[in-house]
């Protein structure tokens, strides 16, 4: 056993700080400077991948086999760690652009505030239940504040201070996502714009409609929905849910009404029509078919958003929990690097955890490729995951699944695919299943993820040229798609994600 394993031994078993201390002596350069190279340059970002790192040594000192050569084991986490820091450093870069371009809306009139209608509807969604109820009820419903009251169950005064403090609250959100625009402006806009009255006759119309019967009920519906001159503030309230839910039953009777239609003429004719209305019937079972999975979509959609908001629940109750954990250790002279380290990955196994949940909750966003992740590479995604915004969810998970393709699985199917040809007088497949007993862990379910875009023999392959291709992302604003060729691979992010990059093996190792 060499000194060095000596030393880690030394404080595993003892929890030795001198031990440890001179550990970190030995192998600090060593890890800073690989960190440094790896993140461009940055030295804060540098220092933080290199106390994750021995952060990461010092939580798996008991379970590294004695075989491991110290050195190189920092050196490849290392390099780990700081590519994907790498990667989250460029995203942020590219939030903050966004934000430095959205401060220039320093316009504090009702047209600004219209300029920023998708920023204020995504905060007024954000709003508390109640908070977003009386801003509905006083600006979109255009209320008083004694009805706001009564709607509320309190008083006129009550309900004046309730609705004031939700403009507060919408002004703070909007100000964090820097739109720069003072509370009595919000609110100046909000009284004028929120609502425009609806064209002359339309009430009368509609009123008509409905009392005429279920029948005749979808063409006026249809008019009335045109003809409502809504403002942009009100269209974008709207939530998705609703939007599918009301686009289907229109859609749906709508569909209904024009086949039967088409059918009772046909059917009134005569001569050789029974083609015409066999086609029509087969449109009718499309449509059927589409509206169901327009359902299911609207389901699942309303599924992931009460996930989302019970996960997101629990991370205040996990961030009290780690406060109390931190006094308690203070209060006990928790002073010691040894217990800092403890705690640090206490909390990051707590994210962990919490990562984790969100997967099994919302399976559909898991890939199989998640089952070659290893556990240092989880820790430090959650140790920079934001997990208190949707899209803070939805980048996470993204960054889960970029790493579970790249840190193992690419190596594994690029190595299989080289065997595979190898095997067969340099063929490549007709198909990703035939690879299956030459990548280790691979299965069915997985391998229909990727399909084969270029087929016949290796030899009229160009240097570097990929013939496997992942068929589409589970997240379409933030994965990467992956390519592949033998002992090689690359990838490219999809919607608001840029990034890009390649990897391989050494061609010598074949």
């Amino acid at each position: 056993m060499t000194e060095s394993r000596e030393l880690l031994a030394q404080y595993a078993n003892t929890g030795s700080e001198a031990a440890f201390g001179e550990l970190v002596t030995r192998y600090i350069n060593l890890v800073y400077s690989t960190a440094l190279r790896l993140v461009g340059g940055d030295t804060q970002l540098a220092e933080d991948v290199t106390q994750t790192a021995f952060i990461n040594l010092a939580k798996m000192s008991k379970t590294l086999s004695n075989e491991v050569m110290l050195g190189g084991w920092l050196h490849q986490h290392t390099f780990h760690l700081a590519s994907t820091a790498a990667r989250g450093e460029r995203r942020r870069k590219a939030r903050e652009r966004e934000v430095s371009e959205m401060n220039m809306l320093q316009d504090t009139s009702a047209a600004g505030l219209r300029d920023a209608t998708l920023l204020l509807d995504e905060a007024i969604t954000q709003l508390p239940s109640e908070d977003r109820t009386a801003i509905l009820l006083r600006f979109f419903e255009q209320r008083d504040f004694r009805s706001v009251g009564e709607a509320l169950g309190t008083s006129e005064d009550s309900a004046r201070m309730r609705v004031n403090r939700a403009v507060d609250k919408l002004h703070g959100l909007l100000t964090a996502r820097g739109v720069t625009m003072s509370a009595a402006t919000l609110g100046t806009a909000l009284t004028t714009e929120a609502v425009t009255g609806a064209p002359a006759g339309l009430a009368a119309a509609i009123t008509t409609a409905a009392l005429s019967g279920a029948t005749v009920t979808t063409a006026p519906v249809i008019a009335a929905t045109k003809a409502i001159a809504m403002t942009t503030l009100q269209k974008t309230v709207i939530t998705t849910a609703l939007a599918v839910a009301v686009g289907t039953g229109i859609y749906e009777a709508r569909q209904a009404a024009s086949t039967r239609a088409e059918v009772q003429t046909l059917q009134q004719r005569q001569g050789p029509l029974t083609e015409q209305i066999q086609q029509l019937q087969r449109e009718r079972n499309e449509t059927a078919r589409q509206l169901a999975s327009l359902r299911e979509d609207n389901e699942r959609f309303n599924r992931d958003t009460g996930e989302l908001r019970k996960l997101r629940g629990e991370v205040p109750r996990l961030r009290n929990a780690l406060r109390e954990l931190a006094l308690k250790d203070a209060t006990a002279g928790a002073t010691n690097a040894n217990d800092q380290i403890e705690l640090k990955a206490k909390a990051l196994s707590a994210k962990a955890h919490l990562l984790k949940q969100l997967f099994e909750r919302m399976p559909e966003r898991k890939i199989p490729e998640l089952k070659y992740m290893d556990d240092q590479s989880m820790l430090w995604l959650a140790d920079n995951a934001d997990l208190e915004t949707d899209a803070g969810i939805s980048r996470v998970m993204s960054d889960f699944r970029q790493q579970a393709k790249e840190q193992l699985f690419a190596a594994l199917l690029t190595e299989g695919l080289d065997s595979y040809t190898r095997a067969n007088a340099g063929q490549l497949p007709t198909d990703t299943s035939q690879l299956k007993p030459y990548v280790d862990g691979a299965d069915d379910v997985l391998l229909q993820r990727y399909q084969m875009i270029k087929t016949g023999n290796v030899s009229n392959l160009q240097s570097g040229e990929k013939v496997i291709a992942e068929k589409a992302a589970v997240d379409e604003h933030y994965d990467t798609l992956f390519q592949f060729g033998i002992r090689t691979w690359s990838w490219q992010g999809v919607g608001a994600n840029n990034l890009h990059g390649s990897g391989g093996r050494n061609p010598a190792a074949q």
